[in-house]
């Protein structure tokens, strides 16, 4: 068809979970057959090929190595010019722009989108040390967040709890640890802290009770 056409993206913005699978959908517009065209998808602006369909079938051994056995092409709705490339093992690498083209002789059209990684903590540990002169020293550990988490901690009204100390690592694998300490009096009450992803909006709560038994050594009021 000598009929000029364009690359759309139904979803440009995508969210990701680490360890899960992602769907990277274009199509053209009109809607026509690519069945005898090239599609490609690409990671940053043509640097890394993800996945490569050519002359009616899929070719194996040109994708950048970290793609290779993770990519699906998904072609059912190929006569319609609607193709998908299903990526599984959603890896914090993940994280960025990919274009997907279609080339049909010398004519070629490229829409892009962005996807975003996100990973929720997989493990938090609190530790409480006592006793102090000052109160209880209430120290709480999360890892295994993407991007950055926010943490925060509330009493039993709700109100937050301001920290006394705050500080971020990242492993080698790309992923956030938090580590969060606070000075409590066993008097103020329980509390309950919050870590959130701010990308997918999950939350996790750690529920901390200090009521209960007398430490040896700290002042009971």
């Amino acid at each position: 068809s000598t009929e000029k056409w364009t690359v759309t993206i139904p979803t440009v913005h995508l969210v990701a979970i680490v360890g899960g699978q992602i769907e990277l959908s274009c199509q053209l517009f009109p809607s026509q057959s690519a069945k005898h065209m090239e599609v490609s998808w690409f990671k940053a602006d043509h640097s890394k090929l993800v996945h490569l369909y050519r002359d009616g079938h899929e070719v194996k051994g040109e994708a950048t190595p970290e793609y290779v056995d993770r990519t699906e092409f998904v072609r059912e709705a190929i006569g319609e010019g609607k193709v998908t490339l299903r990526l599984h093992n959603i890896r914090i690498s993940d994280n960025g722009t990919y274009q997907c083209s279609f080339k049909d002789g010398n004519f070629s059209n490229v829409a892009s989108m962005n996807l975003n990684v996100a990973a929720l903590g997989v493990e938090t540990q609190v530790h409480i040390q006592a006793p102090r002169t000052d109160g209880l020293m209430v120290e709480c550990n999360s890892g295994g967040w993407f991007p950055q988490p926010q943490m925060v901690c509330r009493d039993s009204k709700g109100e937050v709890i301001p920290h006394s100390s705050q500080s971020y690592s990242q492993d080698g694998a790309g992923l956030f640890h938090i580590k969060m300490t606070l000075i409590r009096y066993r008097s103020q009450g329980d509390m309950i802290c919050y870590i959130r992803n701010p990308l997918s909006d999950e939350e996790k709560q750690i529920n901390i009770i200090l009521a209960g038994e007398c430490l040896a050594g700290f002042g009971c009021e």
